[in-house]
């Protein structure tokens, strides 16, 4: 999936009047987005118009935990959109998350990662194939909301175990305040990890005739969405957004896809390719997406794309672009030259 897949972004339909809510004026976060004041009555925008929008409403809110935990727990349940309406409608906190996790395919261009281990639930949130910014606030509302899922439909104040963001949210004693654990800023993902335990909690506001109506409907706008890419490009966008476990298989892609190894194998050599060179793109794609994120350092680049050792990454960028990845990061970082944020660009090689 390319970064076109996301030319058009639907804005949740109670944005504007949550920002209304917590007394924000939708005119002044449109003029701070720099953007034209019919965005506000417009269903979809483009990625730099959605990204633009969060980041203006999040200048306005002044601290990113305080902005990020109002607007999160103000939204009202009668503004989400079928797919998330389906999911709090959902029979228990478990089935909630899955119907997320399968729905999220259709609001790009972020993408959830749903893993049981041990005691925990693990939900890895990835933004996938954009070379623009995502701020800091829409990634820690995007958690925080998933967290709100499990409260509301519960109705208990479940806590998570901990949340991991790559990035600074503001307030940490807000946001563990909000989440009820240890808050790290400075990891290499964004992740929530909620008690498992609670995943078999079922939904007060579980609705099974709602849910028969909504789940053939949004299984089928899945099909034709998913049925618009090729099998390449779903192999890739599985890839990439599987990464952080590790270098991806061709079992682990195969069972996500429904079908056997054999079949995958046989399916992407009528499409003229095959595992191995899919992969080899998707590493590439992704590393250049990640190098143009100079909050991220070289040996967090190699990990975020699935190797084990900064070395093997290195060798491996330089077969793609001929040149080493600190290099290939100066040479397209001229965008940042004049923005105050002078990042160290040595990646611990000597050239």
């Amino acid at each position: 999936m390319t970064s076109d897949s996301f030319e058009r972004i639907k804005m949740p339909s109670g944005f504007w009047e949550g920002l209304r809510q917590i007394g924000i004026n939708s005119h002044d976060v449109a003029r701070k987005a720099g953007l034209p004041l019919t965005v506000i009555s417009d269903s979809t925008v483009n990625i730099t118009q959605y990204y633009a929008i969060w980041q203006a409403y999040s200048d306005l809110a002044g601290d990113i935990a305080h902005g990020m935990i109002q607007l999160a727990t103000i939204y009202e349940v009668t503004k989400f959109p079928p797919p998330i309406l389906a999911t709090f409608h959902a029979r228990d906190f478990r089935d909630a998350l899955q119907r997320m996790t399968r729905y999220k395919m259709l609001c790009p261009p972020e993408s959830l990662k749903i893993i049981e281990d041990g005691e925990d639930c693990i939900l890895d949130l990835q933004w996938l194939d954009t070379d623009e910014s995502c701020p800091p606030l829409l990634v820690g509302i995007t958690l925080a909301f998933l967290l709100e899922l499990g409260r509301r439909g519960t109705g208990r104040h479940l806590t998570a175990s901990a949340v991991e963001f790559a990035q600074p949210m503001g307030d940490l004693q807000v946001l563990e305040g909000y989440f009820g654990c240890r808050v790290r800023t400075d990891a290499n993902h964004n992740r929530l990890s909620l008690h498992r335990k609670d995943l078999d909690i079922p939904f007060h506001s579980y609705n099974a005739e709602l849910l028969e109506i909504l789940t053939p409907a949004l299984d089928r706008t899945l099909h034709e969405h998913q049925g618009n890419r090729s099998l390449s490009e779903t192999v890739k966008w599985i890839m990439k957004r599987s990464f952080s476990a590790g270098r991806p298989d061709v079992h682990m892609v195969a069972k996500e896809l429904g079908m056997s190894n054999r079949t995958l194998q046989r399916r992407l050599t009528d499409e003229s390719t095959n595992f191995n060179h899919l992969l080899t793109e998707a590493r590439r794609e992704q590393a250049r997406v990640y190098l143009s994120d100079l909050s991220l350092d070289i040996k967090e680049v190699a990990f975020l794309i699935g190797y084990e050792d900064q070395n093997s990454f290195y060798r491996a960028f330089r077969t793609w672009e001929g040149d080493t990845p600190a290099n290939w990061r100066i040479e397209h970082a001229e965008g940042y030259a004049n923005s105050g944020d002078h990042p160290s660009f040595s990646d611990g090689h000597t050239h």
